[in-house]
């Protein structure tokens, strides 16, 4: 498959958003998102698929020895956590009076964007 011509996606998680583990070893465990890599289609989120990694001595971490690091999990993988609800939610979209464009909670109906409300 040719990269350049397969259309992807469009990620509808974004940094800072509050995110749900729906599959996997943590599923149900909560987070916030770090970094979206849309290349991959892939979430780094705080506390979610945490792995131990091995580190040789050096300046920034003299002593060295096993971390835990937390991996890339798959978007499809996690869910947006509806701000009412307080449980897994799908994402639409719609316009305001003003014009403009907010992602919201599927679930209640509520603005997920921040910047927009205020």
């Amino acid at each position: 498959m040719n990269c350049k011509t397969e259309k992807k996606p469009k990620l509808k998680i974004k940094k800072n958003d509050m995110v749900i583990a729906i599959t996997g070893k943590d599923k149900g465990k909560r987070g916030k998102v770090i970094k979206v890599a849309t290349k991959t289609m892939r979430v780094l989120v705080e506390g979610i698929n945490v792995a131990k990694k091995h580190v040789k001595p050096s300046q920034a971490f003299p002593q060295g020895g096993i971390v835990a690091v937390e991996r890339p999990i798959h978007y499809s993988n996690v869910a947006i956590v509806d701000p009412k609800a307080d449980m897994p939610t799908k994402v639409g979209y719609k316009i305001l009076a003003d014009g403009k464009k907010v992602r919201y909670a599927r679930r209640s109906g509520e603005i997920i964007d921040n910047k927009a409300v205020e």
